[in-house]
């Protein structure tokens, strides 16, 4: 049995693009060789990825587009082989060497542009996703799901050696017999040439990105300079404040994160008025919808992705003042509180939405990048208690409602967010939730703003979402003047200059 690019199930040979031929390869950039593995005498390294928009013309928008959908293809074809094979009760292709040789019987052009290394990218994709698939399922999750759906538009990767990177210009890889395609990138890459090991071209909100991956080497410090193991901070994480960090030497970091929150509400504020507006000409199930509607929807997305960048901005410069903040503090290991745990307890509708736009993953995911790369160690505690529990008699107090925790007991107080730092700091990875060791509050603090690029975040620039106050009116509204004090209206002016006091305003006839 083998795979069309097109069409039902027939008994052919497999087509995948361009593999039995071998694609269009374009020469290694600065002619390194990237060895497939590294040497364990090797500097340590991370892998960092940054997107770029591309500049395209309509022509070259087409094309990338075709490569895009030809992924597609492949991902359908690998699909309704599986499809056939279940049928007959036969094992499913599912790793990567065998789809290769499968897809390596097809001949080329099948595809359209499409290489034979983007080809290879997506059945590398495809094999990931139903091992991972496979692995939740053994190990008790059935809610897991294979690989199933059809795509319209799969991301494509091509590796170094496969593609040419000039300045702001790269030279996609295609497949045999088309021609070049070069295309111009939104800004520079922020990584050196050498080391860029892989490009990534995909579709976000009908725009075309391309994720530039590099291999970035961690860190160094002078002697005496670099960060100490000895020296440990404790992480707070928190939706007003994502990271509220207590030092070993009474130093203490807050970063602000109202102006993301501020963010998530007006953006839900202007999507419900978005639909509010446009509900009677919503078309109905099945329908296509007019030219108006999918222009609707086409602002739509654009707003979304704007929406979900910004934040992911804060959430990055969040992250970028803790891992400074511990560089100066020579702090060579941060142990932060998993409240992951919040997850699971059903709270309503309101509280899950909290919970979804705090995106508890994401803070720990960029934190641990960042971390990583200055070469400081993050381990995660058990955080349960440590907002509600007084660091000087270890007793439980109750919840507090706004930031300072008082203790009932014996009358301590302080701030929430830097207590639960200050005890998180004291926990052992692995451990239960208590505190070993004295805690030591933080008495010099560095506050810190995360999202100062958002709009309405400043003074000077105003949130073009929050609407304007009405024409001609008196602004918001103040209490009463206080009863028998002296009014600072102007008084009324009397135009009667005849009239006598005790007088009265008229005369008999």
């Amino acid at each position: 049995m083998r795979l069309t690019g097109r069409g039902p199930l027939v008994r052919c040979p497999l087509t995948f693009a361009g593999l039995a031929a071998g694609g269009f390869v374009v020469p290694m950039v600065l002619g390194l060789v990237v060895p497939r593995r590294r040497d364990p005498a090797a500097p340590r390294v991370v892998h960092r990825t940054a997107r770029v928009a591309l500049r395209v013309t309509p022509g070259q928008r087409r094309r990338c587009f075709g490569l895009l959908r030809s992924a597609g293809d492949v991902w359908a074809c690998v699909l309704e082989a599986n499809a056939w094979r279940r049928r007959r009760r036969d094992t499913p292709l599912s790793g990567y060497q065998e789809l290769c040789r499968e897809l390596a019987a097809s001949g080329p052009g099948t595809f359209a542009e499409l290489d034979s290394t983007g080809a290879r990218s997506v059945l590398r994709r495809f094999s990931d996703a139903w091992f991972a698939a496979a692995k939740r399922r053994k190990d008790g999750d059935v809610s897991a799901g294979f690989p199933r759906r059809r795509r319209g538009l799969v991301p494509v990767r091509w590796y170094h050696g496969t593609f040419a990177l000039h300045g702001r210009r790269v030279r996609i890889p295609m497949g045999k017999g088309a021609s070049p395609l070069w295309v111009r990138l939104a800004r520079e890459v922020p990584y050196p040439l050498e080391q860029v090991r892989s490009i990534t071209l995909l579709c976000e909100g009908r725009r075309l990105f391309l994720d530039v991956s590099a291999e970035i080497p961690i860190a160094t410090y002078p002697a005496g300079a670099g960060p100490a193991p000895g020296r440990i901070a404790g992480v707070d994480l928190g939706i007003i404040h994502p990271y509220a960090v207590a030092g070993p030497d009474g130093a203490g970091l807050l970063v602000s994160g109202r102006a993301i929150r501020a963010e998530h509400r007006m953006h839900l504020a202007d999507t419900k008025a978005r639909r509010r507006a446009v509900a009677r000409r919503a078309p109905k199930p099945g329908q296509r919808g007019s030219r108006r509607w999918r222009k609707y929807r086409r602002r739509e997305r654009m707003v979304q992705g704007r929406h979900r960048r910004r934040v992911r901005q804060a959430q990055h410069e969040a992250a970028r003042s803790v891992v400074s903040w511990a560089v100066e503090q020579r702090v060579g290991e941060l142990r932060v509180g998993d409240p992951r745990g919040v997850l699971a307890i059903k709270a309503g509708r309101r509280h899950n939405l909290r919970l979804r736009q705090w995106q508890i993953g994401r803070l720990l995911q960029v934190l641990t990048d960042k971390a990583t790369l200055a070469g400081i160690t993050l381990r995660l505690v058990n955080e349960r208690g440590t907002s509600s529990t007084c660091p000087a008699c270890q007793r439980r107090v109750p919840k507090p409602r706004g930031r300072t925790l008082s203790c009932p007991h014996c009358r301590f107080s302080g701030h929430r967010d830097l207590v639960a730092a200050a005890t998180i700091a004291t926990r052992i990875p692995g451990g239960g939730p208590t505190t070993p060791t004295a805690v030591v509050l933080p008495e010099v603090l560095t506050h810190r703003r995360a999202g100062r690029h958002l709009p309405g975040a400043g003074q000077s620039r105003r949130d073009p979402r929050r609407p304007r106050a009405a024409r001609g009116s008196v602004g918001p509204r103040r209490p009463a003047p206080p009863p028998g004090g002296e009014s600072l209206a102007h008084k009324a002016r009397i135009h009667n200059h005849h009239r006598t006091p005790g007088a009265p305003s008229w005369k008999p006839h």
